[in-house]
């Protein structure tokens, strides 16, 4: 489904990305930007398109399908409650600051549809996962509209349970970090085996995202395709055995999830 108008309040990295990947599937009729900095000429050229600088230039007569918000967390308690004059039974607020709960933004907002999403980087290339979790006040309609919005970016899932957001920010809010530094760690320790950096940093790079994909694509679960490149006393199995020892790659990162799950839960506190 399409929207009428649509306000995105911060349009920085992803707020840019959600707006591109909204222009390209024609997700609305209008998108009114609000964004201090201005936006690219690219985005702001386009006739769906109006910037303004500030919320306060905003009409009070202006009657959104959907407001996203794209800001830092640190800057929710200063932009959301400008937004409250919007609240209406036929707009949904959307937020995708990290850490921020359906609590903090009803506190700013007051009897609204509420909509927390955890997204994450790949949205610059359209390959994003996003999670969402709404509030009682969300409709079916309204729910799908997000999808929408989300669908422009990449992919999307609901959960119930606002909790499970913590666990969610871990794995796919800050895993592209993880597969980044897998990247950077893979191509180190092949400089260092003697090829030449370059090499060795375009073959970790292309190999992680081959077998990304793959893994996306394969029926077979990540397990089996592991099975499927070991051989019984080959190269790969000399590896799995350092990685898949009582403290390799499985204790590293199951210790890693837990402390950015711990540390969600500390700034969402």
């Amino acid at each position: 489904m399409s929207a009428g108008t649509v306000i995105l309040a911060g349009c920085g990295q992803m707020g840019s990305a959600m707006l591109r990947g909204w222009l390209k599937s024609g997700a609305a009729a209008r998108f009114v930007i609000v964004e201090p900095g201005g936006i690219s000429e690219e985005l702001s050229s386009s006739p769906l398109v109006a910037v303004h600088r500030s919320s306060t230039e905003l009409g009070d007569a202006l009657a959104p399908d959907a407001i996203v918000f794209a800001v830092k967390p640190q800057m929710i308690g200063d932009v959301v409650p400008a937004y409250r004059r919007f609240v209406r039974p036929g707009t949904v607020f959307m937020s995708i600051a990290a850490g921020t709960t359906i609590a903090n933004l009803a506190g700013n907002l007051g009897d609204a549809a509420i909509v927390r999403v955890m997204p994450n980087t790949p949205a610059a290339i359209g390959r994003a996962i996003s999670v969402a979790c709404a509030n009682p006040r969300v409709t079916p309609a309204q729910r799908q509209l997000c999808d929408a919005l989300l669908a422009a970016i990449g992919e999307s899932t609901w959960v119930e349970d606002e909790g499970l957001l913590d666990a969610v920010t871990a794995v796919s809010g800050s895993g592209p970090a993880y597969v980044f530094l897998l990247i950077e760690t893979l191509a180190e320790a092949g400089a260092q085996a003697g090829l030449p950096p370059e090499l060795a940093l375009h073959l970790a790079q292309a190999t992680v995202a081959g077998a990304g994909e793959l893994a996306r694509v394969s029926p077979e679960t990540p397990a089996r395709l592991r099975e499927n490149v070991t051989s019984p006393g080959g190269t790969t199995r000399a590896a799995l055995d350092v990685l898949m020892a009582s403290d390799g790659l499985a204790a590293l990162m199951t210790r890693a999830v837990a402390a950015a799950t711990a540390r969600s839960r500390e700034l969402a506190s």
